[in-house]
């Protein structure tokens, strides 16, 4: 049986930069499956929300980044056809650039990509995920 929720949850998403590249991962799992969008995932409990972003790009894509910094937020809320909210997500999203590793599928993600800014339309990305990338490269 499925559960509302009955608050919203953090997400803490990164905006991985390399040249003028952006790295692009699609989703493996609920919700979003097969969707491209920014590496990504819920805070744990005790768990910083850099600390969150770091674990979820390593556990992703095998990746590592330099410092991070504060690049925008989104809210991702979904309702179902009677308009009730089935999840509600406030995602924080850092900006980083890569020091490390070579990208690779990950945890819950079937695939990785490094996309220009002008390429996101072949990846379908959000509109509000375009928007903290234009926001992070005027940051970094």
């Amino acid at each position: 049986m499925f559960v509302y929720p009955t608050a919203p949850k953090v997400g803490i998403g990164i905006v991985l930069i390399k040249n003028n590249e952006v790295l692009l991962v699609r989703r493996g799992k609920p919700p979003g499956v097969g969707l491209w969008s920014l590496p990504g995932g819920k805070q744990e409990l005790g768990e910083t929300a850099q600390e969150t972003a770091r674990r979820e790009l390593r556990e992703e894509t095998g990746l590592e980044c330099g410092p991070l910094s504060l690049a925008g937020y989104a809210d991702s809320i979904h309702r179902d056809a009677q308009g009730r909210i089935e999840f509600h997500y406030t995602i924080l999203d850092f900006v980083a650039r890569h020091v490390g590793g070579e990208a690779r599928a990950g945890d819950d993600v079937s695939e990785v990509a490094w996309a220009r800014q002008e390429e996101f339309d072949r990846y379908e990305l959000w509109s509000e995920a375009r928007r903290v990338v234009a926001a992070a490269f005027r940051l970094v």
